[in-house]
């Protein structure tokens, strides 16, 4: 009896988590299922859906990754990174109209960002810790304000109150600068980061998948040899092996195998900016590495219980005031990452969808308002530009006109935001009640 009794309540826990699972990545699932469906519609090589995506991954991702440490501290989704991307545009500007150019351009570029996105992010913070519980819609309103104001500076201040004579970027009249601004001009700073290193993509991938086998395993023996407690262990542990084995021998497949379809040949073509890839990759390794600083640990304190922080005598609002400082920081050097490989900058729409888009990308990647990892926005970020690429060829496929296609994106954007933060309210319901 007690066997059978055992038997059944197992029954129901792998039930209850299979459930749970369910429910925790719902959004995630959709959106795998829906891209899915585009691409089928689509009809698109896929070969080119790799190449846009992995152009789109490097290109975007950084502006993801700038929202998670907000969301650690207990501040939500940051819809306030517009403003650091208008910091980032600001330092654009400048450098452009001095004719400041390549590398040289791109990093004063960052170096002049710094200062503003911190005043700014600042600023910032310091409002926020006025509107405690409703920082969200607090940080979308101030980053209307500040475009208010951004808008009224380039498009009215410049060539009045600020002397600026360049014909190429200054309108006709002499007051205000154009709407758009090709950044290649005179050489300029366009791929100035992309352009550094580009090599194929399938054997970095490779390189990259051999080189983590070997040195997990030579960490496990060690770890073996001291007799010390693994950090990685189960499942975790088995999948992620799993996952490198598998992406060595996929790509030994596709350089070595002579039976493949030519579409999936040309992967081979498919370059990677190395640079810019690292530069993604040193930010993931920020965000791990803060975590275990005591700032990290501050952060981590203030978004479980800002009581509680308070007690153990952390500065709460100075925490709060740092986290989105680093946000605005990020998301102003998101924004140069992102301009530079577009190669035009939209002086007065660049900026405007950054956060709606890099928000929704977060959540379709299974982040929540309280919980967000690297892993889950550069998933969301794969799922949400994926669906980007394919949704204009298969809305016309499917209804005659690529312009469904284009509402279609727009409507994600703004729809998988409201999904989501209504999945975390009736959670959060959930648990209360139990």
């Amino acid at each position: 009896m007690t066997e059978m009794s055992n038997a059944k309540s197992q029954k129901k826990n792998a039930s209850f988590d299979i459930k749970g699972f369910l429910i925790n990545h719902s959004v995630t699932i959709l959106f795998v299922i829906i891209c899915l469906i585009g691409i089928k519609l689509s009809k698109l090589p896929l070969f080119f859906i790799g190449n846009e995506l992995i152009t789109r991954l490097t290109r975007n991702s950084f502006l993801v990754l700038s929202l998670i440490i907000p969301v650690l501290a207990g501040m939500g989704l940051n819809f306030g990174i517009t403003i650091g991307a208008m910091a980032g545009q600001i330092a654009i500007i400048t450098i452009t109209h001095f004719g400041i150019t390549g590398m040289k351009g791109f990093l004063l570029c960052a170096l002049l960002a710094a200062p503003i996105a911190i005043l700014f992010g600042n600023l910032t913070g310091k409002l926020l810790n006025k509107t405690k519980g409703q920082e969200m819609i607090a940080s979308m309103i101030a980053g209307f304000f500040a475009n208010g104001i951004y808008q009224f500076i380039f498009l009215f201040s410049i060539g009045t109150i600020i002397p600026m004579k360049d014909p190429v970027m200054v309108l006709n009249s002499g007051i205000g600068i154009r709407n758009t601004i090709d950044l290649s001009r005179n050489v300029g700073i366009k791929y100035a980061l992309d352009n550094i290193l580009k090599l194929p993509a399938f054997h970095v991938f490779l390189v990259v998948a051999i080189f983590t086998i070997l040195i997990y395993s030579l960490f496990r023996m060690n770890k073996v040899n001291h007799k010390k407690e693994n950090f990685l262990t189960g499942k975790y542990v088995i999948t992620i092996f799993t996952c490198l084995v598998v992406m060595v021998i996929s790509c030994m497949i596709i350089f070595y195998s002579n039976y493949l379809p030519k579409e999936l040949k040309m992967f081979k073509n498919i370059k990677l900016p190395i640079i810019t890839c690292m530069v993604v990759a040193a930010l993931c390794l920020f965000n791990v590495l803060i975590v275990k600083t005591k700032l990290g640990q501050d952060f981590r304190t203030v978004g479980q219980d800002k009581h509680i922080a308070k007690v153990s005598g952390i500065n709460v609002d100075q925490v709060r005031i740092i986290a989105i400082t680093l946000s605005t920081l990020l998301a102003a050097w998101g924004q140069m990452i992102f301009l530079q490989n577009i190669g035009t900058l939209n002086t007065y729409g660049s900026h405007v969808q950054i956060a709606t888009f890099s928000i929704a990308a977060l959540l379709i990647g299974g982040a929540s308002v309280s919980r967000a990892t690297i892993g889950q926005a550069l998933l969301g970020t794969v799922l949400f530009h994926t669906l980007f690429i394919v949704s204009p060829k298969a809305g016309k496929n499917l209804f005659g006109d690529a312009q469904i296609g284009e509402f279609f994106r727009a409507f994600v954007a703004y729809g998988v935001i409201g999904l989501s933060l209504g999945l975390h309210a009736w959670k959060k319901r959930i648990q209360l009640k139990k």
